[in-house]
């Protein structure tokens, strides 16, 4: 398949050294000595123009040169510079860069390098006599080879020694010397003669250098042997740190850790410490030579020919195709393509996230000699992919072997060493068994997909083994996507091949694994990765599932789980249903006329439309086949699916099988990790079995309306099972209370039979749950809510039969719990009804429909109205219906009707009698009286002189005079009791008074005459204004005070109590406010207080 991009060799072309094989490995670990002795040893770093052919200046690398350099024209107060970085960081690289640019400025060659160096200081360096202590090459007993500046060489022991006879040869001997001999001495020198050697230099027109290299590996070799000269050297760095500052021209670049880890144990902490803390008092900052971001560059100009990496134009189009390739993986990439192509450009032909991985990552690791070794490393791997990879970028490919070859690559067996060794923790985990495994599971997944063509897995483990050093450390999955997107893999397919993986692994961290995402297909990919040492927990966890967890235990734990599990009857019983959870028999399960919701268990199990036996047992019998149930429409069965209850056996053996793990694994030391692990597995496991049991009662079983057992499936949500079941139309739940009109004769529920006239009530209640045409009631009282409702209404007539066979009968009123519990209480139907009694409560007007069909009916009006079969017809709910009302005999009538006339429902006039609120008088009542709705209560004003003068003399009247004068004044005999209410209303209100105390008041009829009435003495009858005071109600009660402003925020507390307390009752509040008094207030203040009050109510108002 043709693509738009090109191997990266055929691109870029690698030196013709590193092809051949003849570029040694060793080449890349630079060697000050070396260049110091000029022995021809090691030409490329020894000769300038070898050494900066192959030299990339970084950034970093010319700062520190040019500081260094100023310093030594004399133009810079930075005298000196440690290099903080560890081995195979450029240090010696950069020591050595600095000695040849100020040995011979004027002998240095004219390449790239040496021209950015020039063109970034502006000038040439000084040249400088340089001191190099090589303190990895000092011999304890023998010492060092040492050159002078007349070139001749002496083996010195000392440090200070190796310094003085390098800067003046052995004029610099005697200089430190305490008798001035041409020989070492045995202490350091202080710092006055320090800094006269350093001046030396001086004398023939040269500044002065000082590099200092592997400082540390020295001293901790020499304090081992002697630990007295631990403080003897820390003194030397003392007076040496202190004379470089003080001579001008003079500059001093340290590098002072070791190379070795091992010297880097507690004693080596502590010296190296030591020694910080002298060079740290007035050292600048620690320089690094090379970051990150140069790397790519040293490696470009390290291995392939100057000619194919010149023109970076070249690069572009394939970088284009690379980072398109990637965004297809990675939203983040197509949204910044622009970014993501100008990252990679800098970094071709290297995969700029391997880099990263390198630097950050695998530096870290004690023996990796961070620059050096990932320049050790990719010659290797560049020098053996060349001949076949065909990915457009260097990335983790390079370091797989040759295809169709299993054993590991030279490079990667390398790494695989290194970090197999961590001398940091001591530990030791062996790479290279764990990698053959893995990439032959990766060419096991590669041969089932067919949208992997350059070998994507394979380069995942390599992803995966890289990004998990040090130990700990992990790859995410969009940056392995990032490292395996270049070539344009089929994305579905590898995310299928990554998935795989995790079931395939033995090595990945079953950690990363289980915290997983959802990728394009649906399959779950670890959020990150990470390679182990050892078989992981899924491994054992199979094999425990397989094995060791018995079908016994499952079916046990399955019924455990059930019985346990609240989500399946929840709301049930609040709904009104009889729960029950596994009942083992039918006879467990009442046959009462309930509503019963049952789970049953795993013997039951059922698919949609075809219900077990287990199941239609519970529905057909009771305590035996030969005694059916009676109340079959008042039972649901939930009952598992099959194919859910092989899930839930499934779900509860993965949860058994992490059991049966940590029971291997309790005995046995696990790491915090694992069993961080495994305890997650555990609880993971465990919770999913709730849900699987959930989803396992998908069946529902009961009776149609055909009376057939049928299972139909449901959807299982979140809600509760009951809830789910209940909802579903299929199931038939009538929840709330049906109609009474529903269960009359020709009604949808029809509950009676052709010519049926009563029916007992609990006959009623109890259809329902025996009659499968009819709904399923969760509550039978809502039933038994419906016949009273109906009772209430008048469609239907209670009776209750006494034990001497008289009847006592209900007809739009409350039946008493007493009559509901009697076992006789039957219902009928109003055409077939004799009441045994009228509620009187029922004459009021207009309170039985079609009674009052005007303002006055007649005694004779209401035995017609109750003669039996008389209908009415009411609109109700849009449409009309006929209502009949049952037959009353006359003396039950003429019973109820002096009921509510005593009681004030009625008001009776017959001849000249008026009656409301007393007994009717004998003789009075009769077929031809009168009844009417109760007169208007009378303001007491319509009492005084204005209104009936004629009842007035002398500003006196009686309380005959006045129910004369007003019956006369509306053109009827108003009842006694309405004018003693008006009469009681004004002595109440101070209008009237009685004229003696000693009358009697209140009074009937008789001794109205005597009773006077008068003007109360020495007042005058208020004013009237507005609408006159009506005057108060029999039943109403009043309490009346005079309140201060904060007596109303008192009642205001009050307000919510009182409230709650007059439920039932109608409360009122009027309200009155004064405002002034002998003088009337300023319009501006009343203008005010209105303003207030009409936030209260818009009818408070002064005036």
């Amino acid at each position: 398949m043709k693509h738009s991009w090109k191997p990266w060799h055929e691109i870029v072309e690698l030196r013709d050294d590193l092809k051949t094989g003849e570029l040694p490995l060793a080449v890349f670990a630079a060697d000050l000595y070396d260049v110091v002795m000029q022995k021809g040893q090691r030409p490329v770093y020894e000769h300038p123009d070898k050494f900066f052919a192959l030299t990339y200046l970084t950034y970093n690398l010319r700062e520190l040169l040019k500081d260094v350099v100023l310093r030594l024209a004399g133009q810079s107060d930075k005298a000196y510079r440690r290099l903080s970085v560890n081995y195979g960081g450029g240090k010696t690289h950069t020591l050595i860069a600095l000695r040849h640019l100020v040995h011979d400025p004027s002998a240095l060659p004219d390449l790239p390098a040496v021209q950015e160096f020039e063109a970034y200081t502006g000038f040439k360096a000084p040249k400088s006599r340089i001191a190099a202590l090589c303190f990895d090459k000092i011999d304890l007993e023998k010492g060092a080879e040492t050159p002078g500046p007349d070139g001749e060489t002496r083996m010195l022991k000392y440090p200070w020694s190796i310094l003085a006879f390098q800067l003046a040869g052995a004029e610099g001997l005697r200089l430190i010397h305490a008798e001035g001999e041409d020989a070492e001495r045995d202490t350091p020198p202080a710092e006055p003669l320090v800094v006269e050697l350093l001046s030396k230099p001086q004398e023939d027109g040269l500044s002065t250098l000082v590099l200092l290299d592997e400082a540390l590996m020295y001293i901790r070799v020499q304090v081992e042997a002697d630990p007295s000269w631990r403080g003897r050297l820390v003194s030397f760095f003392q007076y040496l740190t202190q004379a470089v500052v003080k001579v001008d021209c003079c500059a001093m670049v340290a590098s002072l850790l070791a190379s070795d880890p091992r010297k880097h144990d507690d004693l080596g902490n502590e010296l190296l410490r030591d020694v910080l803390d002298v060079f740290g008092r007035q050292m600048e900052e620690g320089a690094n030579p090379v970051s990150k971001e140069d790397v790519a560059e040293i490696l470009r100009r390290r291995f392939f020919k100057h000619e194919s990496i010149r023109d970076t134009d070249v690069f572009r189009p394939h970088v284009t195709s690379v980072a398109v390739n990637i965004a297809a993986f990675d939203k983040q990439t197509k949204k910044k393509l622009g970014a993501v192509e100008e990252r990679y450009l800098d970094s071709y032909p290297f995969h700029p996230d391997l880099i990263e991985i390198f630097y950050t990552r695998w530096t870290q690791l004690d023996g990796f000699q961070r620059t050096r070794g990932i320049l050790r490393t990719f010659a290797i791997a560049l020098r053996d992919a060349e001949k076949w990879d065909t990915s457009p970028l260097v990335g983790p490919n390079v370091l797989l072997s040759e295809p169709e070859k299993t054993d590991l690559s030279e490079a990667t067996s390398e790494l695989a060493s290194l970090a197999s060794v961590d001398t940091g923790e001591g530990k030791h985990q062996e790479w290279h068994p764990i990698l053959e495994s893995e990439l032959e599971k990766a060419r096991t997944i590669q041969s089932e997909v067919t949208g992997l063509r350059h070998r994507e897995m394979e380069q995942a483990v390599m992803s995966v083994f890289l990004s998990s050093q040090p130990i700990g450390q992990k790859a995410l999955t969009q940056d392995l996507i990032m490292l395996l997107g270049v070539a344009s893999p089929d994305k579905i397919d590898l995310e299928k091949a990554l998935h795989r993986w995790t079931e395939l692994s033995w090595f990945l961290d079953e950690v990363e694994v289980a915290t997983g995402e959802a990728g394009s297909d649906g399959d779950q990919l670890p959020k990150a990765w990470r390679l182990g040492n050892r078989p992981n927990l899924r491994q054992m966890h199979h094999e425990a599932c397989s094995n060791r967890v018995p079908d016994s235990l499952v079916e046990s734990q399955t019924i455990n789980t059930i019985e346990k599990l609240k989500t399946l009857t929840s709301g049930a019983s609040a709904a009104g249903a009889r729960a029950h959870t596994l009942p083992k028999r039918p006879r467990d399960v009442a046959d009462d006329g309930k509503f019963h919701y049952c789970v049953l268990g795993p013997e039951a199990a059922s698919e949609s439309g075809k219900p077990s036996a287990e199941a239609k047992r519970f529905i057909n019998d009771t305590t035996a086949s030969d005694r059916p149930r009676v109340y079959r429409n008042a039972i649901v069965l939930a009952v598992p699916s099959k194919d859910g209850l092989d899930a839930t056996h499934a779900r509860i053996r993965e949860y058994l099988g992490w059991e049966e793990v940590r029971e291997q694994l309790k005995n046995q030391s696990i790491d915090p990790v694992r069993e961080q692990m495994l305890e997650k597995e555990l609880q993971l496991s465990k919770k999913r079995i709730p849900d699987a049991v959930k989803q396992t009662y998908s069946i529902v079983v009961t009776v149609n309306e055909n009376d057939e057992i049928h299972a139909f499936k449901i959807v299982v949500t979140d809600e509760h099972l009951f809830i789910t079941i209940k909802a579903d139309k299929r199931t038939r739940i009538q929840e709330t209370a049906i109609s009474s009109e529903a269960m009359l004769p020709g009604g949808p529920y029809d509950l009676w039979r052709e010519g049926e006239q009563s029916r007992r009530l609990k006959d009623i209640v109890g259809a329902f749950a025996q009659f499968p045409r009819l709904p399923k009631m969760l509550r039978s009282e809502e039933i038994l809510d419906t016949v009273l409702q109906g009772v209430q209404e008048g469609i239907w007539v209670a009776q209750v039969t006494r034990p001497d066979k008289t009847v006592r009968t209900f007809w739009r009123t409350n039946i008493d719990e007493i009559a509901l519990k009697e076992p006789s209480m039957e219902v009928l139907l109003p055409e077939f009804a004799t009441l045994s009694e009228l509620a009187p409560e029922l004459l009021e007007y207009q309170k039985l429909p079609g009674l009052w069909t005007k303002k006055e009916i007649s005694v004779q009006d209401v035995y017609a109205y109750f003669t039996g079969g008389h209908t009415v017809n009411l609109s109700r709910n849009g449409y009309e219906e006929t209502l009949i009302v049952p037959k009353c005999e006359p003396t039950e009538i003429e019973a109820a009707i002096s009921q509510a006339v005593e009681k004030g429902v009625v008001w009776l006039t017959s001849g000249p009698a008026s009656i409301l609120s007393e007994p009717i008088p004998a003789g009075v009542f009769s077929s031809s009286a009168i009844l009417k709705q109760p007169p208007e209560p009378i303001f007491f004003q319509e009492l005084m002189g204005e209104k009936i003068p004629e009842a007035w003399k002398d500003s006196k009247t009686t309380a005959l005079a006045i129910m004369t004068a007003l019956s006369a004044l509306h053109g009827v005999t108003l009842p006694w009791f309405t004018v003693r209410s008006a009469i009681e209303d004004a002595i109440r209100a101070r209008w009237l008074e009685l004229s003696d105390s000693n009358i009697l008041w209140p009074c009937d009829i008789i001794g109205a005459q005597n009773v006077i009435l008068q003007i109360p003495v020495g007042e005058k009858p208020p004013e009237e204004k507005g609408k006159p005071v009506a005057p108060k109600p029999q039943g109403m009660l009043v309490a009346e005070a005079v309140l201060e402003a904060n007596g109303i925020q008192d009642l205001a507390d009050q307000i919510p109590d009182i409230t709650k307390a007059s439920v039932g009752n109608e409360l009122k509040f009027n309200i009155r406010v004064e405002f002034g008094g002998e003088t009337t207030p300023a319009p501006e203040a009343v203008e005010k207080i209105n303003e207030l009050l009409s936030y209260v109510s818009d009818k408070l108002k002064l005036s």
